[in-house]
C-alpha cells in the first residue's frame, strides 16, 4: 500500500446534546449549571401564541432565573432582525441565551450573541472562524426536525441591502446544550413537517457525497440519517403525533446535523439560499426542489456514494451497475418529495426565470459551492435553476 496523504478531520459538537421525550423539562438544571441568572429566550410569534414559550419560561423560572423574551423572530432572519434582538438583549442585562424554534430561531439568536461579544456589526463577521470572542452561555432548543442549526457551528442571516444570505462559521456559534424534545414538534403541520425533514434528508446527502471534508465520522451519521428520514418522513407527515416517526425524525435531524456540520454541504444549499434571501421562500422547500435536480448533476462526481444513498432511501440495487444505482437514488428523492407533498418546481412558488441570472451569480460565490463534489460555474448554476423551475 502507498503512503497516505496527511489529512486531518475536524469533527464539531455541542458540549452536550438532550434527546428524547421530555427533554425540555431539564432546561432549568442546564441553565443553572451554566451559570445563566436572566435568559432571553429568542423565538417567534407563533410559539408565543401556541403557550410553548410560556411553558419553556416557567421551567427556568422554577430554576431561579429571570426570563425576557424576544419574540420577533422571521422566517430567513435579517441584519434588521438580529439588532432588534440584540436590543433587548442589552436593555434586559441578559447573561444566558435561549433560542427556541426552527432554524430561523437559532440564527437570529446567534447573529445577536455575535454582535454581544465580538461588537460591531453583524455584517463584520461574516465567513468562516472570523469570531473575536465566545458566546455568552448558550441552550438552544429545537422545534422542528430539519435544519440543525440548534446544534451547528453556522447561521444565515439575510443582509437588507444586498438580499444575500451571509454565512458564518465557527466553533464557537455552536450551543453548549441543545435539546430535541419530539414533544415539541407534535404539532408542527404537515407542510412544515415535509419541508423541514427534506432539509434533513439534503443536509445528509450533501454532507455524504462531499469530496472534501467528509470522512468515516460524517458518512456514519450521514447514512444513518438518510435510512431513518427515508423510512419515517411520510408517516410524520401523515400524522404529526406518531410520537415513533416524531422521535425517529429529530434523531435523523440530529444525525444529519452532524454530518453536514463537520463535512460541509454544498450546490444544493448555494442555489437553496437564493430564492429565501432574494424572494423570502421557505429554505426547506426550496432546499427539496433542487435537491433531485443537482444530485443529477453530481452523479458522475461520486456515483459509489449516491448509490449508498439509493439504498438507504430503501432501494434494491442489487444487479445494478454504480451508475444505475446512483440514479435510483435521483428517483427515490423525487418520490419522496412527491409522497409529502412538496412543490414539483420552483415556478410553483414563485420564483421566475428573470431571477435566474442573479441568483445564479450569488450561488456561485456562496461558501457551500465549495464543498460541492462536482466543479461548477454559473453557466452550470443557471442550467440547473432552469430545471429546478
Amino acid at each position: 500500500m502507498g503512503a497516505m496523504a496527511e489529512q486531518v478531520y475536524g469533527f464539531f459538537m455541542p458540549t452536550t446534546s438532550l434527546l428524547g421525550n421530555g427533554a425540555v423539562k431539564e432546561i432549568g438544571n442546564q441553565a443553572k449549571v451554566l451559570g445563566g441568572t436572566k435568559a432571553l429566550i429568542v423565538t417567534d410569534i407563533g410559539l408565543v401564541k401556541l403557550g410553548m414559550v410560556d411553558t419553556l419560561k416557567g421551567y427556568l423560572e422554577q430554576a431561579g432565573l429571570q426570563v425576557a423574551v424576544f419574540d420577533g423572530v422571521e422566517p430567513n432572519p435579517t441584519d434588521v432582525n438580529v439588532r432588534d434582538c440584540l436590543k433587548v438583549w442589552q436593555d434586559n442585562s441578559c447573561d444566558l441565551l435561549v433560542t427556541f424554534g426552527g432554524g430561523s430561531s437559532h440564527d437570529c439568536g446567534k447573529g445577536m450573541a455575535i454582535m454581544a461579544t465580538s461588537g460591531g456589526d453583524i455584517r463584520d463577521w461574516a465567513g468562516i472562524d472570523t469570531l473575536q470572542a465566545n458566546l455568552p452561555p448558550y441552550i438552544s432548543i429545537n422545534t422542528t426536525a430539519g435544519t440543525a442549526s440548534e446544534m451547528t457551528r453556522f447561521a444565515v442571516v439575510t443582509n437588507t441591502d444586498t438580499h444575500v444570505k451571509m454565512v458564518f462559521c465557527d466553533a464557537r456559534l455552536t450551543a453548549d446544550v441543545a435539546i430535541n424534545d419530539p414533544a415539541l414538534m407534535v404539532g408542527l403541520p404537515p407542510a412544515l413537517t415535509a419541508a423541514t425533514g427534506m432539509d434533513a434528508l439534503t443536509h445528509a446527502i450533501e454532507a455524504y457525497v462531499t469530496t472534501l471534508l467528509s470522512n468515516p465520522i460524517t458518512d456514519a451519521v450521514a447514512l444513518q440519517a438518510i435510512s431513518l428520514i427515508g423510512k419515517w418522513l411520510r408517516k410524520a407527515v401523515a400524522n404529526g403525533a406518531d410520537m415513533e416517526a416524531r422521535d425517529a425524525m429529530a434523531y435523523a435531524e440530529y444525525l444529519a446535523g452532524m454530518a453536514f456540520n463537520s463535512a460541509g454541504l454544498g450546490i444544493v444549499h448555494s442555489m437553496a439560499h437564493q430564492p429565501g434571501s432574494l424572494l423570502g421562500k421557505p429554505h426547506g422547500v426550496c432546499n427539496a426542489i433542487c435537491l433531485p435536480v443537482v444530485c443529477e448533476f453530481n452523479l458522475m462526481a461520486n456515483a459509489e456514494k449516491y448509490a449508498k444513498v439509493a439504498e438507504g432511501l430503501g432501494e434494491d440495487i442489487s444487479g445494478l451497475s454504480v451508475m444505475e444505482a446512483a440514479e435510483k437514488a435521483v428517483a427515490a428523492i423525487r418520490r419522496l418529495s412527491k409522497d409529502v407533498g412538496i412543490p414539483s418546481g420552483l415556478a410553483e412558488i414563485g420564483v421566475t426565470e428573470k431571477d435566474i441570472p442573479i441568483m445564479a451569480e450569488n450561488a456561485l460565490n456562496d461558501m457551500c459551492t465549495l464543498f460541492n463534489p462536482r466543479n461548477v460555474k454559473v453557466e452550470d448554476i443557471i442550467e440547473l435553476y432552469k430545471k429546478a423551475l
